[in-house]
């Protein structure tokens, strides 16, 4: 029998994407290709790509071009093959196929049709599927992280967002398909699980008629794993019975990611958010007086169309003011299929700039003070690298998620993927340094 070729998957973009693309080497793996993540070996790259803003296009674009002059056939999935379909093949020759965001699950057949010669395009018209535990899955993350999907696609309309375009409407999970996986991912040694969707708080309402994350998180809760995180919170779902869950469950960790993306009522009614600029102040301020050694993250949009000075400084003084440990800030990307792209009032790249630069610095000082109040105390740190020059480890406490918060290196010996207890007795702006002191747990 002749010998199935190389695969190799080049991944672009969120989280979300990750997963899918996870999914597909465990589909391809299962079917008996060879897998590796050495591209040049590959006889087929995967490339994942992402569609959300321009920039993300751009990269995605810069790959598949790199791919195809280095003479690779070239499967373009994920968001981008959804948005622009066929188009991609047209301009494209070195492309073989291109596979929709809900259609990842389809790999292997894709692959085995390419094989004899066809060029596939097999994209859903309204994306629909959502994989469950028994889809299989390659972990691409370090050893001790993993994500995991509770729900699909998004039922809000943004004006500046076209997910609902790519991803299709909210589909969620249930709760026993979800705490079977997280299980799962325990047995494998996972010591971290970051819950993961458009709108996590949202989770449950298509299936069940009503919020479920304060009933999906005590499920969790007997699950053995040491670290549960919560990424995309939307502040409206941050009900009292969710903030009790959070508080009541040890393994979730009071960490919320809140994608607040402004704070003048007048520019989130333009965004199509109105239901959230009343209420922001007032529900941040129930999380600190009911959670209070939550940590809280946030993104912001500056530049979004008729932003005037007046609503940026709001925006300045409302970060000032809510003291975030984390905050990222994104220049406003219009984007065709969304209402904001010719909305009136456009905002010059330059003012968008000067404005992002502006508030990171503020955060800056906030940020270098949240760190350096941290020396002297005793943290968990989950270890995650080594530096194989010095032999230093890196790892992260539970105040830092993954790649978009800060690390914490660390003197002493412990295993990779383990939780050891650490003394910090240094800080800069994002990072902390310190000594192990003693292992709290070891990794499976």
């Amino acid at each position: 029998m002749a010998q199935k070729p190389i695969i190799a998957v080049s991944h672009l973009g969120c989280e979300k994407n990750r997963i899918d693309s996870e999914h597909m080497l465990g589909l391809l793996a299962q079917a008996g290709y060879q897998i590796d993540s050495n591209e040049e070996l590959a006889d087929y790259v995967i490339v994942n790509t992402c569609s959300f803003i321009q920039a993300a296009r751009e990269e995605s674009v810069r790959t598949l071009v790199e791919l195809a002059e280095a003479d690779k056939k070239i499967v373009i999935a994920g968001c981008m093959a959804q948005h622009f379909q066929s188009e991609l093949l047209a301009e494209l020759p070195e492309a073989v196929a291109v596979v929709g965001s809900a259609d990842y699950h389809k790999i292997t057949e894709v692959i085995e049709r390419a094989e004899a010669g066809e060029r596939v395009e097999e994209i859903s018209a309204r994306p629909t599927y959502i994989a469950d535990e028994t889809l299989p899955r390659y972990r691409t993350t370090t050893e001790g992280v993993a994500y995991l999907r509770i729900a699909e696609g998004c039922d809000y309309s943004c004006a500046f967002c076209i997910i609902p375009h790519l991803r299709g409407k909210q589909r969620s999970r249930t709760i026993e398909s979800i705490v079977a996986e997280a299980r799962e991912l325990a047995d494998q040694g996972v010591r971290e699980i970051i819950l993961i969707s458009q709108i996590t708080t949202n989770y449950g309402v298509d299936l069940y008629g009503r919020p479920k994350l304060a009933e999906l998180l005590p499920e969790l809760g007997k699950v053995d794993v040491p670290w549960i995180r919560i990424h995309y919170a939307y502040p409206t779902g941050l009900t009292p019975p969710v903030i009790e869950a959070i508080k009541n469950t040890p393994n979730v960790l009071p960490y919320l990611d809140l994608p607040l993306q402004h704070s003048h009522p007048e520019i989130l009614k333009r965004m199509n958010r109105p239901w959230q600029g009343n209420v922001n102040d007032s529900i941040i301020e129930q999380i600190k007086e009911n959670l209070p050694e939550a940590i809280l993250r946030t993104t912001f949009i500056v530049g979004f169309p008729e932003e005037t000075e007046e609503h940026f400084n709001h925006l300045v003084e409302f970060v000032k003011r809510h003291q975030f440990d984390h905050v990222g800030v994104f220049t406003f990307s219009p984007e065709k299929e969304t209402t904001a792209y010719s909305m009136s009032g456009q905002v010059p790249e330059s003012v968008k700039l000067a404005r992002r630069n502006a508030l990171m610095e503020v955060q800056q000082s906030i940020a270098a003070r949240k760190n350096q109040a941290c020396i002297g105390t005793k943290v968990d740190v989950l270890i995650e690298q080594e530096n194989p020059n010095t032999g230093e480890l890196i790892g992260r406490s539970a105040r830092f998620a993954p790649e978009v918060d800060g690390l914490v290196y660390v003197r002493g010996e412990a295993s990779l993927g383990s939780i050891v207890t650490v003394e910090i007795t240094s800080a800069d702006i994002y990072d902390l340094y310190g000594e192990v002191l003693l292992p709290t747990t070891s990794a499976v």
